[in-house]
């Protein structure tokens, strides 16, 4: 069953939202982060600040790659269930990072550039290098990778809003994924450090294996 095709109004928003981000991060990097306001940013991308807060409720929205969380979960669901858990969000996490990076194919196989998953490896390592930087957004880096990982969990097939979920299994769940994001955070410090010149997706599988052995297999 073919998955439906985003219409011209949709492709329109991701093409302004796309490109207030990139605004946004090109002015932070170049002019620090608390030197740029949301007006500084609205004005470079041709758009008022309430379209801006349209797209991004927050400042620190504006350097949070939002397509991670949706790309790892679709790719968790998407695998054999009687796999390891740490199989499942390991390899999840190492095909995230090459649709991202431009090395897998789009999200839903189509040629527009606004359907593809990848957003450009520079693109990342600056909002990589800018949440390290800056203090704000470190601590609401956390909060993202915390909602990542009850995505994730939710993923595996683990209601954990039903009282009849059994809870041994959520705490397995979560450390399981915790101990996998926190390889992936390694990774993506020493792909950062290096400026972007290893291979992401090896990077993770790497970091994987460190914390997992032969529990993990990319």
């Amino acid at each position: 069953m073919n998955e439906r095709k985003p219409t011209l109004r949709e492709r329109q928003r991701t093409e302004t939202r796309r490109a207030i981000q990139a605004h946004a991060v090109r002015l932070f990097t170049g002019r620090g982060y608390d030197e740029v306001t949301v007006a500084d940013v609205a004005g470079a991308a041709g758009v008022s600040a309430m379209t801006v807060y349209r797209h991004f409720p927050t400042k620190e929205d504006l350097v949070l790659v939002d397509q991670p969380a949706r790309l790892i979960a679709d790719r968790v669901a998407a695998s054999p269930a009687e796999e390891p858990v740490v199989r499942r969000v390991g390899g999840a996490l190492v095909e995230a990072a090459a649709l991202l990076t431009g090395g897998g194919p789009s999200i839903d196989g189509a040629a527009s550039g606004v359907a593809s998953g990848a957003v450009g490896e520079r693109f990342l390592l600056d909002c990589l290098r800018l949440m390290v930087a800056t203090p704000a957004l470190r601590a609401r880096h956390l909060d993202s990778q915390y909602a990542l990982q009850e995505v994730v969990v939710e993923a595996l097939g683990l209601d954990v809003t039903d009282p009849a979920t059994d809870p041994e299994a959520v705490f397995q769940a979560r450390a399981a994924t915790s101990a996998c994001l926190a390889a992936m955070h390694t990774a993506l410090t020493r792909w950062t450090a290096e400026d972007g010149r290893t291979n992401l997706p090896e990077l993770i599988a790497r970091a994987l294996t460190a914390t997992f052995g032969g529990a993990y297999a990319s």
